[in-house]
């Protein structure tokens, strides 16, 4: 695989693509255009359609046309261009983009997150940036507020779930509208080609689509970026035609009077219409949300070199068509083209809509709704109201968060911020109260969905907290439960006992249920702590946290298993191996630090580590460990000026350790049934014991991502109270 192809896999950080080659960077450039703008260059296939879909007819004056091209034009070039191209793909989070991207940044810069087990040593993570200059007095008071203020951070959280949840709504929209819009141009030729046809023609295609996904990326990515520059060049010239053909006087369109001459005409009708206007920008979110895959430079190469002056040309040559042919506005795209080259343009639109599908297909169940909407809508139009409500809603919500950033994370001033919001905000503002007028004819379809998608996830979130807040109240503590040891006849069996806790630190009250009913545990135990933290990623060599429970003769560690919000939670090696050298490799440290330590305590110096996945910070409290490392661990001491290294022997600890692991590894995984208490409200009964249950039991617990063998899991069931 070459360096651009596992760019495109695995993604790239604005780090390491500085030193990218020109090559590179062009390679990226050409490959983001089967991905990125699969779903924005189709998007010519139904906006005038859609548009003068309503009450909204032309006259015979050219008002209404040099209207609607003037607001493509402008909103294009406003929100596409400068928002999206020059200023939010800025806001990259260690090259990742996206709603959730945003939010990281505001999170690490401004506590804001309200996730559990948030430790202070998660921010000397390599991926855990942020800016070091003074805060403004703005951005102190915005981020005091915050941290004040609870409910803030949730009505935050819940308008970033508002923004995902009409993303999904929009993945769900895009493949139906795109495919169905491009297959039905066959109907142009073909006059008695039922609906029909054209329905079950789309959803195969859908199906088809849906089946190659698995083979990768950066596969798909040159595939597909042939495919997407054809159409793109098609276009553009087919309107560079029809410019000259029909009407050279169209470039005046560009004038932004003639946004206001049409809502003065056209009046509510033309305000309405405006939902079909906004339907030419989408998929330009794709743009930042693929950062991770691509990278900002070379995708806005491909956007201002390509993308956009072959779109504006497009748009405009469909207007100087339907300008003279006033009555063809429900065909005008597939019209417009020249008899001589009609099919192998519609063939190669249909391929440009297959491609455009794509970019937003990312599980099993986006083929399944896509195809009843598909079915159940039978009209570009209705999927064309639904489609534009999900972008624009989506657009603002990245909107007021990019405006947050600004304030919080870059440190701008209250001006410029307030400029951007009320620039970009009016426009989108504008866009969503057309759509809103839309609802009963489709635009209910992204409401719907994301109202679901919003109720489960906000009540995993609200169980979640809840779930962390009563093992907070009920851990106990190690003394207590060694000193019931004599009263329960508990004794330390041979082997390794790994206990899965909710818990970043002390011991989760499940153990103390487990040790009461079957009093003895193994020789050496474990505490694994499984979560997510506020970056996209999280290396091998930063995976694993270990820390001391207790004395040494407890025998008792903790781990935490940290996980970015882009990893995928699945460990493809065996867990428990890199575990116990963890284990090891920070008792051997933990041996050799601790009299070195005391020694220059007493009369100065420093400790350097010279091992691979060591934190400087965190020597002696815990350590961050790789997945392979040499024993025995090398120690660059350094006193005063004279500097050498020392070997860590295997200690006695250390052996035993070995021995547990040679003796068995037990799993104890724990089972917290939540129910709400009985003076609980119905609402929060309902969510608690009926929502959260079923998600509970359908969630994947930490053996499954962990590799876990049946024969070595032992599951410990409890019952709590919220």
């Amino acid at each position: 695989m070459n360096p651009s192809q596992q760019f495109v896999e695995h993604g790239i950080s604005q780090q390491n693509f500085k030193g990218a080659s020109c090559a590179t960077v062009l390679t990226l450039a050409y490959q983001s255009l089967g991905i990125v703008y699969g779903d924005l260059s189709t998007s010519p296939l139904y906006v005038y359609k859609t548009t003068f879909s309503g009450k909204l007819r032309l006259k015979e004056d050219d008002e209404e046309i040099f209207g609607v091209l003037s607001f493509i034009f402008w909103t294009f070039t406003i929100i596409a261009l400068f928002k999206y191209v020059f200023i939010v793909m800025s806001a990259d989070d260690n090259g990742e983009g996206g709603t959730f991207a945003l939010y990281s940044l505001l999170c690490r810069h401004a506590k804001l997150s309200i996730l559990p087990n948030q430790q202070p040593t998660d921010e000397k993570l390599s991926g855990y940036t942020k800016q070091h200059s003074e805060d403004t007095w703005l951005s102190a008071h915005l981020k005091l507020l915050f941290e004040k203020h609870p409910r803030f951070q949730k009505g935050l959280l819940i308008f970033v779930l508002l923004g995902t949840c009409m993303t999904i709504g929009d993945g769900v929209i895009t493949p139906a509208i795109s495919v169905f819009s491009a297959v039905s141009g066959v109907q142009v030729k073909i006059k008695e080609l039922h609906d029909n046809y054209v329905v079950i023609i789309s959803c195969v295609i859908l199906v088809v689509l849906f089946s190659i996904q698995h083979h990768g990326t950066h596969r798909v990515a040159f595939m597909f970026a042939p495919v997407v520059a054809a159409w793109l060049l098609c276009i553009s010239g087919i309107g560079i035609y029809n410019i000259f053909h029909w009407n050279r006087q169209i470039y005046r369109a560009l004038s932004p009077l003639y946004m206001l001459r049409f809502l003065k005409t056209t009046g509510i009708e033309g305000w309405m219409s405006l939902g079909g206007v906004v339907l030419s920008i989408t998929g330009v979110e794709a743009m930042y949300a693929d950062l991770g895959h691509f990278s900002a430079l070379s995708i806005k190469i491909a956007f201002t070199c390509l993308v956009y002056p072959c779109l504006i040309l497009a748009y405009m040559g469909e207007a100087a068509f339907l300008s003279k042919h006033h009555y063809d506005i429900q065909g005008s795209f597939y019209k417009a083209i020249p008899e001589t080259v009609f099919w192998p343009v519609f063939i190669v639109a249909t391929f440009a809509a297959i491609v455009g599908s794509q970019a937003v297909i990312s599980a099993t169940f986006s083929i399944i709704s896509q195809c009843p909407v598909t079915i159940g809508l039978r009209d570009t139009n209705m999927m064309g109201h639904a489609y534009g409500l999900a972008v624009t809603t989506v657009m603002l919500v990245t909107t007021c968060l990019m405006t947050l950033v600004m304030l919080i994370v870059w440190k701008q001033g209250i001006i410029k911020a307030i400029i951007c919001l009320l620039l970009f905000g009016s426009i989108e503002l504008l866009y969503i109260s057309a759509s809103i007028c839309k609802v009963p004819e489709g635009g209910w379809i992204p409401l719907v969905l994301s109202f679901i998608f919003m109720t489960i996830m906000f009540t995993w979130n609200y169980g979640t907290l809840k779930k962390h807040e009563f093992d907070v109240e009920n851990k106990i503590s190690t003394s207590k439960i060694l000193s019931l040891g004599p009263c329960l006849g508990m004794v330390r069996v041979p082997g390794i006992g790994i206990i899965f806790s909710n818990l970043a630190s002390g011991v989760p009250a499940i153990f103390g249920h487990f040790v009461t009913n079957l009093p003895a545990f193994h020789h050496v135990l474990v505490f694994v702590c499984i979560k997510s933290v506020q970056v996209p990623c999280v290396s091998d060599d930063e995976r694993l946290v270990i820390s001391r429970i207790g004395p040494k003769e407890y025998r008792m560690f903790c781990c935490i298993v940290r996980y970015g919000y882009k990893d995928l939670q699945q460990e493809n090696y065996n867990f428990e191996n890199k575990l116990v050298s963890a284990i090891i490799k920070f008792v051997e440290m933990e041996s050799v630090l601790e009299p070195i330590q005391q020694e220059l305590s007493m009369d100065g110096g420093n400790i350097n580590v010279d091992h691979l996945g060591v934190s400087q910070h965190t020597l002696h409290s815990s350590c961050c460990v790789e997945k392979n490392f040499p024993f025995p661990c090398v120690l660059r001491v350094k006193k005063n000026d004279d500097e050498h290294l020392q070997e860590s022997p295997y200690k006695d600890e250390s052996i035993q350790i070995l021995k547990a692991k040679e003796s068995g590894v037990t799993y104890i995984l724990g089972h917290s049934y939540a129910e709400a208490k009985k003076s609980s409200s119905i609402l929060k009964k309902f969510a608690i014991d009926v929502v959260y249950a079923f998600l509970s039991k359908n969630c994947r617990d930490p053996d499954v991502f962990l590799n876990v063998a049946h024969t070595s899991l032992l599951e410990v069931g409890m019952v709590y109270h919220v």
